[in-house]
C-alpha cells in the first residue's frame, strides 16, 4: 500500500497491479506452500481460534509490518498473515482456495465468479450499518444479487503523471484529447527520453481508452459494449505511437513503479496515486497529473479506480470468527484504516468520513488526484472476468504491438467475452 516518500517503489516483489480487475476463476489445482517469511502470528489473548489472511506483497515499505501489527492487536483470534511475494498472487490465492489450507480471509477485487461458486461469504450484515459512510460506487461494485460480498480497504486512482519542465521545453500543453497525446508523445521524444510510458505491455490503458471514447466494457444488461468504431480508431492511434518509437518499451520496472518518470526515462507515465509521495520526493513541484484524455467526439477523460478489498472464505472452518475479524479491522478500527490508506503512500480511503478528514489529500497534487477520482473515475465491474481481461489484453497485443487490424482483434475478443457472458448469465 503506502510507502515512505523517500524510498522508490520496486518491482522485485511487487505485482500489485497485474491483472487487477478480476479473479482467475476457480480452476487452478495444487496447494500453496507457505510464503512471506514471518507468519505474523497474532499475540493477543485470543480465543484459541487461528485464522489465516492472505495479502499480496505491496511495494511500499512498511506495509507488511503494518498488516501484522493490526493482526497482533486483535484479541478475538490468533491471526497469521501470508505475505505472498512474486508475480502470481492471483494464481497462488485461487490454488490455495481449493485446498484444506485455504485462507480464512483474503484480499482481492469484486468478482462475480467468487459469488457464483460459493467461495465468498455474504458480508451484508457487517457493512450495512455503516454503508452510508462508504463511497457509493464501492458499495455498488461489491453488491451482487442484492448482497454485499466484500469490504473495500483502499481506492487507487490511476492517471498520467507528467514532467512540467519537459512539456514546457517542448512547447507542449498537457494533452486534453488522444490526438493531442499522440502529438505530445512525438514532440517529447528525444534521443534520451521517450514521450510516454503506458506500461511494457501497453495493456493498462485499454479500459481507459474504451471509457474515454464514451463506451464501456459491458452494458448494464451485461452485453458487449467495447466494440465500437471509436475504440478501433483509438487503438490505431496507440499503434502510431508504438510504431513511431514514441512509447517507452521494455522499461526496467513496469507501469506501477514510477521509476521510469523519476529517473528521467520518460516525460509522461501512466501510474497510480499510490506512487505520488515517491514522485513528489524525487521531482518536487515539477510534476502534474491528468486523466486519460478524451478519445472521440462525445467522449470524456477517464481515470481507473483500482483498489483492494477484503473477503471472507465462505468455506472456512471458522466462518463466524473470520467475519468478526474483518468487522473489527475494516469496519470498526478507523485508525488502522486511515493508517493503511495514508501512511505508506497515497490511497483514498473508501470511508467517506476518513476521506474527507484526510489532511494529506486536501492540498496540492493529492487534492487534484482526488478531484480526478471523483470526476472521471470508473470502478470495478464484478461481471468483467479474468478471461475477459485477457481477451482485451490480446486486442492490445494484436492491434498495437503487432500492428494487426483492430476490428479483427476486437472480433476475436468478442468470441471469448461472448462465451464468458453466456456462462455467467445464460
Amino acid at each position: 500500500m503506502s510507502a515512505p516518500s523517500n524510498r522508490a517503489l520496486t518491482t522485485r516483489d511487487w505485482n500489485r497491479r497485474s491483472v487487477l480487475r478480476a479473479a482467475l476463476g476457480l480452476t487452478a489445482a495444487g496447494s500453496l506452500a507457505a510464503c512471506g517469511g514471518d507468519n505474523g502470528r497474532g499475540g493477543g489473548s485470543g480465543s484459541g481460534t487461528r485464522l489465516t489472511q492472505y495479502f499480496h506483497a505491496y511495494g511500499e515499505a512498511g506495509t507488511e509490518q503494518a498488516v501484522k501489527r493490526y493482526a497482533k492487536a486483535y484479541d478475538g483470534a490468533d491471526v497469521s498473515t501470508q505475505w505472498i511475494t512474486g508475480t502470481n498472487f492471483e494464481s497462488k490465492l485461487f490454488s490455495a482456495l481449493l485446498t484444506e489450507n485455504a485462507p480464512d480471509v483474503f484480499e482481492f477485487h469484486p468478482q462475480i465468479q467468487l459469488v457464483k461458486s460459493g467461495q465468498v461469504a455474504d458480508l451484508t450484515e457487517l457493512v450495512e450499518p455503516v454503508k452510508d459512510d462508504f463511497n457509493p460506487a464501492d458499495i455498488a461494485s461489491h453488491t451482487i444479487d442484492g448482497k454485499i460480498w466484500g469490504v473495500r480497504m483502499i481506492d487507487d486512482p490511476q492517471f498520467f503523471y507528467y514532467r512540467k519542465s519537459l512539456l514546457a521545453d517542448a512547447g507542449v500543453e498537457p494533452p486534453a484529447t488522444l490526438d493531442e497525446l499522440v502529438e505530445a508523445a512525438a514532440k517529447l521524444t528525444t534521443d534520451k527520453v521517450r514521450g510516454v510510458f503506458l506500461g511494457n505491455s501497453v495493456t493498462p490503458v485499454m479500459n481507459p481508452l474504451i471509457w474515454s471514447t464514451g463506451a464501456d466494457t459491458l452494458t448494464d444488461g451485461n452485453e458487449i459494449a467495447y466494440h465500437t468504431d471509436a475504440v478501433a480508431q483509438g487503438l490505431t492511434k496507440l499503434r502510431s505511437m508504438f510504431a513511431d518509437g514514441h512509447l517507452l518499451l521494455d522499461a526496467p520496472a513496469d507501469w506501477w513503479d514510477p521509476s521510469a518518470l523519476t529517473q528521467g526515462l520518460v516525460a509522461m507515465q501512466w501510474c497510480g496515486m499510490w506512487a505520488m509521495p515517491v514522485i513528489e520526493e524525487a521531482l518536487g513541484d515539477d510534476v502534474g497529473i491528468i486523466p486519460f484524455p478524451a478519445s472521440a467526439d462525445g467522449g470524456r477523460p477517464a481515470v481507473v479506480n483500482g483498489g483492494w478489498s477484503m473477503f471472507v472464505n465462505a468455506k472456512s472452518d471458522h466462518l463466524d470468527e473470520a467475519k468478526e475479524y474483518v468487522k473489527w479491522l475494516w469496519i470498526d478500527q478507523k485508525e488502522h484504516q486511515e493508517d493503511w490508506a495514508l501512511s505508506y503512500g497515497f490511497h483514498i480511503p473508501p470511508r467517506t468520513s476518513l476521506a474527507e478528514s484526510a489532511e494529506k489529500l486536501r492540498t496540492g497534487l493529492a487534492a487534484e488526484g482526488v478531484r480526478l477520482f471523483n470526476e472521471f473515475g470508473h470502478f470495478d465491474n464484478p461481471a468483467w472476468t479474468q478471461a475477459m481481461i485477457v481477451a482485451l489484453e490480446g486486442v492490445v497485443a494484436d492491434a498495437v504491438r503487432k500492428g494487426g487490424d483492430p476490428e479483427a482483434a476486437l472480433d476475436k475478443a468478442d468470441r471469448t467475452v461472448g462465451r464468458e457472458l453466456k456462462k455467467l448469465f445464460g
